[in-house]
Protein backbone atom coordinates (compact mmCIF):
# COMPACT_ATOMS: atom_id res chain seq x y z
CA UNK A 1 0.00 0.00 0.00
CA UNK A 2 1.23 3.52 -0.74
CA UNK A 3 1.62 6.12 1.99
CA UNK A 4 -0.89 8.61 0.54
CA UNK A 5 -4.02 7.39 2.32
CA UNK A 6 -2.22 6.96 5.63
CA UNK A 7 -0.82 10.48 5.50
CA UNK A 8 -4.15 12.00 4.44
CA UNK A 9 -6.00 10.22 7.26
CA UNK A 10 -3.45 11.32 9.84
CA UNK A 11 -3.53 14.90 8.57
CA UNK A 12 -7.32 14.92 8.90
CA UNK A 13 -7.27 13.58 12.46
CA UNK A 14 -4.68 16.10 13.63
CA UNK A 15 -6.63 18.94 12.00
CA UNK A 16 -9.77 17.82 13.87
CA UNK A 17 -7.87 17.63 17.18
CA UNK A 18 -6.62 21.20 16.75
CA UNK A 19 -10.17 22.32 15.97
CA UNK A 20 -11.53 20.59 19.08
CA UNK A 21 -8.85 22.25 21.21
CA UNK A 22 -9.58 25.74 19.96
CA UNK A 23 -13.30 25.22 20.52
CA UNK A 24 -12.51 24.44 24.16
CA UNK A 25 -11.03 27.91 24.65
CA UNK A 26 -13.28 30.28 26.57
CA UNK A 27 -13.23 34.04 26.38
CA UNK A 28 -12.31 36.00 29.54
CA UNK A 29 -15.15 36.66 31.98
CA UNK A 30 -15.01 40.43 31.67
CA UNK A 31 -13.19 43.15 29.74
CA UNK A 32 -10.32 43.91 32.11
CA UNK A 33 -6.67 42.85 32.13
CA UNK A 34 -7.43 40.89 35.30
CA UNK A 35 -10.08 38.91 33.43
CA UNK A 36 -7.54 38.14 30.71
CA UNK A 37 -5.06 36.98 33.34
CA UNK A 38 -7.55 34.39 34.56
CA UNK A 39 -7.51 32.54 31.21
CA UNK A 40 -3.73 32.62 30.67
CA UNK A 41 -3.18 29.05 31.95
CA UNK A 42 -5.75 27.75 29.45
CA UNK A 43 -4.21 29.74 26.60
CA UNK A 44 -0.67 28.63 27.49
CA UNK A 45 -1.72 24.98 27.62
CA UNK A 46 -3.48 25.35 24.27
CA UNK A 47 -0.35 26.85 22.70
CA UNK A 48 1.83 24.07 24.13
CA UNK A 49 -0.50 21.33 22.87
CA UNK A 50 -0.84 23.04 19.49
CA UNK A 51 2.95 23.03 19.18
CA UNK A 52 3.09 19.34 20.11
CA UNK A 53 0.47 18.41 17.53
CA UNK A 54 2.35 20.50 14.99
CA UNK A 55 5.59 18.69 15.81
CA UNK A 56 3.93 15.29 15.34
CA UNK A 57 2.31 16.41 12.09
CA UNK A 58 5.62 17.75 10.76
CA UNK A 59 7.70 14.72 11.74
CA UNK A 60 5.03 12.28 10.56
CA UNK A 61 5.00 14.01 7.16
CA UNK A 62 8.78 13.80 6.81
CA UNK A 63 8.83 10.19 7.98
CA UNK A 64 6.26 9.15 5.38
CA UNK A 65 8.13 11.05 2.67
CA UNK A 66 10.96 8.58 3.32
CA UNK A 67 8.60 5.58 3.40
CA UNK A 68 8.09 3.50 0.27
CA UNK A 69 5.32 1.17 1.42
CA UNK A 70 2.88 0.67 4.27
CA UNK A 71 2.32 -2.69 5.95
CA UNK A 72 -0.56 -3.84 8.14
CA UNK A 73 1.62 -3.44 11.22
CA UNK A 74 2.42 0.14 10.23
CA UNK A 75 -1.31 0.89 9.85
CA UNK A 76 -2.05 -0.35 13.37
CA UNK A 77 0.98 1.46 14.80
CA UNK A 78 -0.25 4.67 13.20
CA UNK A 79 -3.70 4.18 14.75
CA UNK A 80 -2.00 3.54 18.09
CA UNK A 81 -0.24 6.92 17.78
CA UNK A 82 -3.49 8.65 16.81
CA UNK A 83 -5.24 7.12 19.83
CA UNK A 84 -2.87 8.87 22.22
CA UNK A 85 -2.93 12.10 20.24
CA UNK A 86 -6.75 12.04 20.28
CA UNK A 87 -6.59 12.43 24.08
CA UNK A 88 -4.57 15.65 23.85
CA UNK A 89 -7.61 18.01 23.74
CA UNK A 90 -9.10 16.52 26.91
CA UNK A 91 -5.78 16.58 28.77
CA UNK A 92 -5.14 20.12 27.56
CA UNK A 93 -8.48 21.36 28.83
CA UNK A 94 -8.09 19.60 32.20
CA UNK A 95 -4.57 20.96 32.74
CA UNK A 96 -5.39 24.53 31.73
CA UNK A 97 -8.62 24.84 33.70
CA UNK A 98 -6.96 23.60 36.88
CA UNK A 99 -3.98 25.96 36.82
CA UNK A 100 -1.46 23.19 36.14
CA UNK A 101 -2.40 21.21 39.27
CA UNK A 102 -0.22 18.22 40.09
CA UNK A 103 -2.48 15.37 38.93
CA UNK A 104 -3.49 16.95 35.59
CA UNK A 105 0.17 17.93 35.04
CA UNK A 106 1.29 14.35 35.69
CA UNK A 107 -1.41 12.88 33.43
CA UNK A 108 -0.48 15.34 30.68
CA UNK A 109 3.12 14.15 30.88
CA UNK A 110 2.06 10.49 30.84
CA UNK A 111 0.05 11.19 27.70
CA UNK A 112 3.03 12.86 26.03
CA UNK A 113 5.19 9.88 27.02
CA UNK A 114 2.65 7.41 25.59
CA UNK A 115 2.50 9.36 22.31
CA UNK A 116 6.30 9.42 22.11
CA UNK A 117 6.47 5.65 22.62
CA UNK A 118 3.77 5.14 19.99
CA UNK A 119 5.68 7.30 17.49
CA UNK A 120 8.88 5.36 18.20
CA UNK A 121 7.03 2.09 17.59
CA UNK A 122 5.64 3.39 14.30
CA UNK A 123 9.08 4.57 13.21
CA UNK A 124 10.63 1.23 14.19
CA UNK A 125 8.08 -0.78 12.21
CA UNK A 126 8.59 1.38 9.12
CA UNK A 127 12.38 0.96 9.32
CA UNK A 128 12.00 -2.79 9.84
CA UNK A 129 9.77 -3.09 6.78
CA UNK A 130 12.20 -1.13 4.59
CA UNK A 131 15.54 -2.32 5.90
CA UNK A 132 18.42 -0.80 7.83
CA UNK A 133 19.83 0.76 4.66
CA UNK A 134 16.66 2.70 3.89
CA UNK A 135 16.52 6.49 3.68
CA UNK A 136 14.56 6.69 6.92
CA UNK A 137 16.98 4.45 8.82
CA UNK A 138 19.93 6.56 7.68
CA UNK A 139 18.12 9.79 8.52
CA UNK A 140 17.20 8.69 12.04
CA UNK A 141 20.79 7.86 12.93
CA UNK A 142 21.34 7.88 16.67
CA UNK A 143 18.04 9.71 17.25
CA UNK A 144 19.23 11.55 20.37
CA UNK A 145 16.01 13.56 20.54
CA UNK A 146 13.92 10.40 20.50
CA UNK A 147 15.98 8.88 23.32
CA UNK A 148 16.13 12.02 25.46
CA UNK A 149 12.44 12.95 25.26
CA UNK A 150 11.02 10.00 27.25
CA UNK A 151 13.50 10.68 30.05
CA UNK A 152 12.40 14.31 30.20
CA UNK A 153 8.72 13.29 30.17
CA UNK A 154 9.28 10.89 33.07
CA UNK A 155 11.14 13.63 34.93
CA UNK A 156 8.21 15.96 34.29
CA UNK A 157 5.69 13.46 35.63
CA UNK A 158 7.70 13.01 38.82
CA UNK A 159 8.23 16.76 39.19
CA UNK A 160 4.47 17.30 38.96
CA UNK A 161 4.17 15.96 42.50
CA UNK A 162 6.96 18.22 43.76
CA UNK A 163 6.40 21.49 41.87
CA UNK A 164 3.87 21.38 39.04
CA UNK A 165 5.35 24.46 37.33
CA UNK A 166 8.61 22.57 36.88
CA UNK A 167 6.72 19.73 35.23
CA UNK A 168 5.10 22.07 32.70
CA UNK A 169 8.50 23.70 32.12
CA UNK A 170 9.94 20.24 31.37
CA UNK A 171 7.21 19.55 28.80
CA UNK A 172 7.87 22.96 27.23
CA UNK A 173 11.58 22.12 27.08
CA UNK A 174 10.89 18.95 25.09
CA UNK A 175 8.70 20.93 22.70
CA UNK A 176 11.50 23.49 22.28
CA UNK A 177 13.96 20.70 21.45
CA UNK A 178 11.65 19.30 18.76
CA UNK A 179 10.33 22.56 17.33
CA UNK A 180 13.66 23.12 15.57
CA UNK A 181 13.14 21.12 12.37
CA UNK A 182 15.31 18.06 11.89
CA UNK A 183 16.21 18.26 8.21
CA UNK A 184 18.03 14.94 7.88
CA UNK A 185 15.18 13.21 6.04
CA UNK A 186 14.64 16.22 3.81
CA UNK A 187 18.34 16.41 2.91
CA UNK A 188 18.53 12.70 2.14
CA UNK A 189 15.40 12.86 -0.01
CA UNK A 190 16.76 15.86 -1.92
CA UNK A 191 20.08 14.10 -2.42
CA UNK A 192 18.26 11.03 -3.71
CA UNK A 193 16.21 13.05 -6.18
CA UNK A 194 19.39 14.66 -7.53
CA UNK A 195 21.05 11.29 -7.91
CA UNK A 196 17.98 9.99 -9.79
CA UNK A 197 16.55 12.96 -11.72
CA UNK A 198 13.10 12.59 -13.25
CA UNK A 199 13.14 11.64 -16.91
Amino acid sequence: MSTGRLEAFTDGVIAILITVMVLELREPDGASWHALHSVLPTVFTYVLSFIYLGIYWNNHHHMLQATERVTGGVLWANLHLLFWLSLVPAATSWLGRNDFAEVPAAIYGMLLLAAAIAYYLLQTLIVRSQGDGSTLARAIGRDWKGKLSPLLYISGVLLAFVEHWLAVAMYALVAAIWIIPDRRVEHLLNAGSQDHPAR
